[in-house]
This record gives C-alpha cells, sequence and structure tokens, in this order.
C-alpha cells in the first residue's frame, strides 16, 4: 500500500544548532566525503540510527548471499569494507547500495517510532480516515522521514555528472522506495478474551527481511544499461540508458548497471573476490548453492563432523523444559 508523499526538508532548525558543535565523533568516521560530515555534525543525534542502518544492510546481504559465489564478504580494518568489489558498476555494487540505503531508512524510521531521538516521532501526516471496524492509534511510523534522512546521506556522495554517480542514485532510490511501497496497516485487537470489540491500527514497515527478498528479486532482474555522454552547458554529463531496446524499461523500482560481474571462482585482488575455496556446498542441491556451481567445477571434498546437540527434550509441568545432550554425525562438504 502506497500512500502519497509530500515535500519535506531536513533544514536546520534552531533547537538542533547546538549539534553542529560536536565535531570530534564525526571527525572520527572515515570516508565520508564533506556533505556527509556537515550532515553528521548538524545531525548527530540520528547518526547512531544512520550507521544501525548501514550495518542492517550489511547483515542482509550476506544473508541474501550466502550460498552464492559472492557471498558479500567484508574486510576488516578496510576503509572500502568491501573492498575493490564496488570499484565495478556490477549487480552486486546496485544491490549493496539498495539494501544500505533501504537499511539506513528502515533504521532511522524505527528509531523515530521508538521515542529515541527528540528530532522526530511518529508520522501524524497520512493517517486519513479510520477504516471499517478500527480506529487509529499506536504510533505510525514516518518512512518518509527516515527515506529523506537517508537520500540526504547516502547521495551526498554521488554528485558527480557520471555515470557511476547516476547509478548509485538510481539503486540508492530504488532501495529507499521498497520501504514505501510495502508500509502497511499493523494492527491490535483490545477486548476482554480477544474479542477484538475494538481494534486500532497505525502504519508500519514491513519485516527488512522482506525487503532484502524483494530486492534479492530486483538484483536477479536487474537491468542491463549502457553509457551516453550528452554536452550541457556545466560540461559533459554521463547518462544510462537501457542497453536492450526489447526489454522492459526499468522502473525507478528496479536495479540497474552497466558492467559484467566477475564469476567470483578463483581469489582475485584486483575484483575482490575471495574464490571459493574451502566454501561450504550443498551436495544435493542443483543449484547455486549446489557444489557443482559453487566449486565451478572444481569438485568438494567430504568430511565427517560431529556435534553435541540437545534431544529427546521434555515438558515438564510447570514449567520448564529438560533436554539430553545427543551426539551427531553430519558430513558436511567443502569445495576444493
Amino acid at each position: 500500500m502506497r500512500r502519497a508523499t509530500t515535500k519535506r526538508s531536513l533544514a536546520l532548525g534552531q533547537q538542533y544548532s547546538s549539534l553542529g558543535s560536536q565535531p570530534i565523533l564525526c571527525g572520527s568516521i572515515p570516508g565520508l566525503v564533506p556533505k556527509q560530515l556537515r550532515f553528521c555534525r548538524n545531525y548527530i543525534e540520528i547518526m547512531p540510527s544512520v550507521a544501525e542502518g548501514v550495518k542492517l544492510g550489511i547483515q542482509e546481504c550476506q544473508h541474501q548471499f550466502r550460498g552464492r559465489r559472492w557471498n558479500c564478504t567484508t574486510i576488516k580494518d578496510n576503509l572500502a569494507i568491501f573492498g575493490p568489489v564496488l570499484d565495478k558498476a556490477t549487480r552486486e555494487s546496485a544491490f549493496v547500495h539498495a539494501v544500505a540505503s533501504a537499511g539506513v531508512a528502515f533504521a532511522v524510521t524505527r528509531s523515530c517510532a521508538e521515542g529515541t531521538s527528540t528530532m522526530c516521532g511518529c508520522d501524524s501526516h497520512h493517517k486519513g480516515p479510520p477504516g471499517e471496524g478500527w480506529k487509529w492509534g499506536g504510533c505510525s511510523e514516518d518512512a518518509e522521514f527516515g527515506v529523506l534522512v537517508s537520500r540526504e546521506f547516502a547521495d551526498a556522495r554521488e554528485n558527480r555528472p557520471d555515470a557511476r554517480s547516476a547509478m548509485n542514485r538510481h539503486n540508492n532510490e530504488a532501495g529507499r522506495t521498497t520501504i514505501l511501497d510495502h508500509m502497511h496497516l499493523r494492527c491490535k485487537c483490545h477486548g476482554l478474551s480477544g474479542s477484538c470489540e475494538v481494534k486500532t491500527c497505525w502504519w508500519a514497515q514491513p519485516d527488512f527481511r522482506m525487503l532484502g527478498d524483494y530486492l534479492k528479486d530486483k538484483y536477479d532482474s536487474a537491468s542491463e544499461m549502457v553509457v551516453e555522454k550528452h554536452r550541457e552547458s556545466r560540461g559533459w554529463v554521463e547518462t544510462l540508458r537501457a542497453k536492450y531496446a526489447f526489454f522492459k524499461h526499468p522502473t525507478e523500482r528496479d536495479l540497474v548497471y552497466y558492467e559484467g560481474s566477475p564469476n567470483f571462482c578463483e581469489p582475485n585482488p584486483e575484483t575482490g573476490s575471495f574464490g571459493t575455496r574451502d566454501r561450504s556446498c550443498n551436495v544435493s542441491s542443483h543449484g547455486i548453492e549446489g557444489c557443482d556451481l559453487l566449486c565451478c567445477g572444481r569438485g568438494h571434498n567430504t568430511r565427517t563432523e560431529k556435534r553435541k546437540e540437545k534431544c529427546h527434550c521434555i515438558f515438564h509441568w510447570c514449567c520448564y523444559v529438560s533436554c539430553q545432550e545427543c551426539v551427531r554425525v553430519y558430513d558436511v562438504h567443502t569445495c576444493k
């Protein structure tokens, strides 16, 4: 369910001007461009939520690609947390930008609804009349504020008139639009014995896992583009055009890319590929997570592994569960 959007601004109010006097925290964050540094200093109160959103996006990326040759591996103590992988304008870059931008919007929106920031709160802009059998209640989540924060922070890096900035801005917005498209009513019943005599509802974000699943589908169907150069008053500007005219033109909700991905089979420091040697694979699957495809035809090794697990659990009245400990043997398959 999509609500009508309203133009809003993060213009710095007088009540928040003192937040700009705390440069030490912002100055210690590596990799911020000047516009992001100013944003951080002006809105330092919501920066923990921004950071949580980036972390949420990375975790979702690793979940979605856990069985793929590229599994969203991060590099510790490296300014570019994914290494050189994002240097290319590939599908992987498209997904990372989309899911991270969505993560920032999601985390900021949730933080506002939980009341952890004085800069934002519940959404009072789009309630409208109640429906039949329910009334408004609780705290509607202000996703448009979260999207606004994500747009101003994440897109601050993408101000060049080149194809890569155009691609990143598009995919950032596609990730954020996913949240707005999937806002829905969440309701709670009130009354004796759950009779639901009164039902209160509020606007809520979907689970982030659902957003990750949706963006993963967009990754699989991402549109390949070509770069076009145009002469404008400010100089040469690069834009993107769909490579194949007979395919459906990508919408604002689709992911786009214009460079092919490496196969990620072998380690390659130039592309950021770690290869797939020693990765666990599914011997019974014919999909990308199966040993044939994940191991790139090199074959796999098999070893047995003993694991201690709880077993024969019994519920006792009232109220605890007792279990025995069993040792089970599993076959573990890893790529050669």
